[in-house]
């Protein structure tokens, strides 16, 4: 995160059987272990559904289809003690590679193969309630709500 600029991001939510496929992370200073879907920083020229399919390929070599637009959040946070601000524009889609379903985890690595994250599917209600870890951009969950996901 560069301090004072806002990130333009695209995420994809990919369910299966009332889960979804979030990636840990963690936040030192808060001590917190959060959850957010695959995706990442928006390119000049690129659409929001062009990041995800580049993203996804980067990091975890998927291919996916029949992506869908489902809205756009607006997230300001403080993360590891730094503020940040993030417009996320959300999607909807499938992974092409069934096998992927059926895989607890799922490991994003770096072009130099180093681990940028463990995605895991995660049900939506293990988000509800007091004690329950976060799942980010704020206001996802009721954006899924909305859209019965």
């Amino acid at each position: 995160m560069k301090p004072g600029k806002i990130r333009p991001l695209a995420i994809c939510v990919f369910s299966r059987e009332g889960r979804i496929l979030a990636a840990e992370g963690y936040d030192a200073v808060k001590q917190e272990v959060f959850y957010r879907p695959l995706g990442g920083r928006i390119e000049f020229g690129e659409t929001g559904a062009q990041t995800v399919a580049r993203e996804l390929d980067e990091e975890i070599h998927a291919a996916v289809a029949n992506l869908r637009y489902l809205g756009t959040l607006e997230n300001i946070f403080t993360y590891n003690g730094q503020p940040g601000h993030e417009i996320v524009l959300v999607y909807d889609g499938d992974l092409v590679d069934p096998a992927l379903y059926q895989r607890e985890a799922i490991e994003g690595r770096e072009d130099d193969d180093r681990l940028l994250f463990v995605a895991r599917w995660k049900a939506l209600d293990e988000f509800r309630g007091e004690g329950a870890p976060p799942l980010y951009p704020h206001g996802l969950l009721a954006l899924l709500d909305a859209h019965n996901i």
